[in-house]
C-alpha cells in the first residue's frame, strides 16, 4: 500500500534517517519506537509526503509520492503531528471540519460532529480551541484526522493514519481510547503508523513494531520478536525486565540506566 525504500534524510551533514525500508499494509497497525532523535518523526513525515527524502523513494501503491498532488494525498492519508499551533480563534468544530473538507465531504459539519463524539468531546463543538487543555486539543486534532479519513477503505483503496505521538498529552483512559480507535480503523481495512514512547502500550496494540536508533531500523517484527532486554539495553541504555502477559504480549519494567 505505502512503501518506503532506501529512504534517507540528511540535515547539516547528518543522516536523520539512514537507508530505511518500511511498508504499511492494509489491516496492519505499525508502531515505531526509539529514543528522542532517532528519526521517527522525520520518517513519518517522509512517508506522509510532508517532506522529501534526499535518497530513496516512497510509493503509494505503485505511484511515486512525488507524483501525487496534495489533494490526492489528502484523500489517501491523514496526519496527526506532535503539535499544531492555531493562531486564529477557531472553535473545536471548525478545526475538525477542516479534515472533513480536505476529504471532500458533502456533509462536513455532520462528519465533524461525529468525529468529536468519537473522541469523547461531544458538547465541545462551540468551545474555543485555544481555551482547551493540551489533552483536549490533542483529541480535537485526532478528531480532525478521523473526519479526513472517515472510512478506512474507499473505492477499493485502503487509507492510512499517520499518528505522531498521539498519546503524548492524554490521560491513560484516553490513550487507550485513541489506540483502540486506530486499531478499529485497521481492522476495517485501513493502515496505521504511530510513533509511541510507551513500550507497553506499543506491545498491546501493535501488529508490528519498528525500533529506530540513530536514523536506522535496528529491530522489527512482532512485539514478542522485537521487545527484548537486549534491544532495550542497546537502544535506550537501560536495564529492563521483559515479562509476558496472557496472549504472550510483552511488558517492560524499566529498572535503571546502564
Amino acid at each position: 500500500m505505502i512503501k518506503a525504500s532506501g529512504v534517507s534524510v540528511i540535515r547539516a551533514g547528518r543522516a536523520l534517517v539512514d537507508q530505511v525500508d518500511l511498508a504499511l499494509c492494509a489491516g496492519r497497525f505499525t508502531v515505531v519506537l526509539g529514543p528522542n532523535g532517532a528519526g521517527k518523526s522525520t520518517l513519518l513525515k517522509v512517508m506522509a509526503g510532508e517532506i522529501a527524502a534526499d535518497a530513496g523513494h516512497v510509493l503509494y501503491d505503485d505511484r511515486d509520492i512525488r507524483d501525487c498532488r496534495p489533494v490526492d494525498l489528502a484523500q489517501r492519508r491523514a496526519v496527526l503531528p506532535q503539535s499544531m499551533a492555531i493562531a486564529f480563534p477557531f472553535t473545536a468544530l471548525e478545526v475538525v471540519r477542516m479534515g472533513a473538507i480536505a476529504h471532500g465531504s458533502l456533509t462536513p459539519t455532520e462528519d465533524a460532529r461525529r468525529a468529536l463524539a468519537r473522541v469523547d468531546l461531544k458538547g465541545f463543538e462551540a468551545r474555543s480551541y485555544q481555551a482547551l487543555s493540551g489533552g483536549e486539543q490533542q483529541r480535537v486534532q485526532f478528531a480532525r484526522v478521523l473526519a479526513q479519513v472517515s472510512e478506512p477503505v474507499e473505492h477499493g483503496r485502503p487509507k492510512a493514519l499517520f499518528l505522531d505521538e498521539p498519546t503524548a498529552s492524554l490521560d491513560i483512559g484516553h490513550q487507550i481510547s485513541v489506540l483502540e480507535i486506530a486499531r478499529d480503523f485497521v481492522a476495517r481495512g485501513g493502515a496505521a503508523l504511530a510513533i509511541l514512547h510507551d513500550l507497553n502500550l506499543a506491545c498491546e496494540f501493535a501488529d508490528r513494531l519498528v525500533v529506530m536508533h540513530r536514523g536506522r531500523v535496528v529491530a522489527a517484527g512482532t512485539p514478542v520478536e522485537t521487545i527484548t532486554e537486549e534491544v532495550i539495553a542497546s537502544v535506550y541504555g537501560i536495564r529492563g525486565a521483559v515479562g509476558r502477559v496472557p496472549h504472550a504480549i510483552p511488558y517492560v519494567l524499566p529498572q535503571a540506566r546502564i
